[in-house]
């Protein structure tokens, strides 16, 4: 009979524990000019813990230029994740620009233009009686 494991969200509380603490080491850590304003949104570890996806957007900078940035200093933050994560295996970080946020507010632009079409007046020709 299979022992039931005592810690079964285990990898979501490792990918959340990496998302803050990429968040912080970003932000104060650093010191790329390449790297924008960059918000962690999402960290997806995989069951053996040997990768890490880092989802990322960005509130300015250029994309490109960002996942250089970033990648460029994967190393750098493993080592200072090592120092902060108590865990056997820490990940390689690999970064990927979410554009979640550039899809959502392309969605809200087309239903405000919809909305909007569908509230002006009709002008076409009419005929009353």
């Amino acid at each position: 009979m299979k022992k039931k494991s005592s810690t079964p969200n285990r990898g979501f509380r490792v990918a959340d524990q990496i998302q803050r603490d990429l968040s912080e080491l970003i932000a104060r850590e650093l010191k790329d000019p390449r790297v924008g304003m960059v918000t962690i949104q999402a960290v997806e570890v995989t069951p053996d813990y040997a990768h890490a996806k880092v989802f990322f957007s960005l509130l300015q900078g250029d994309p490109a230029k960002s996942i250089e940035g970033l990648n460029q200093a994967a190393g750098f933050l493993r080592t200072q994740l090592f120092k902060r994560l108590h865990i056997h295996t820490v990940p390689t970080l690999h970064f990927v620009f979410d554009r979640t946020l550039e899809k959502a507010a392309d969605m809200n632009a087309l239903i405000a233009q919809a909305v909007a079409s569908a509230s002006a007046p009709d002008t076409g020709n009419t005929e009353h009686p």
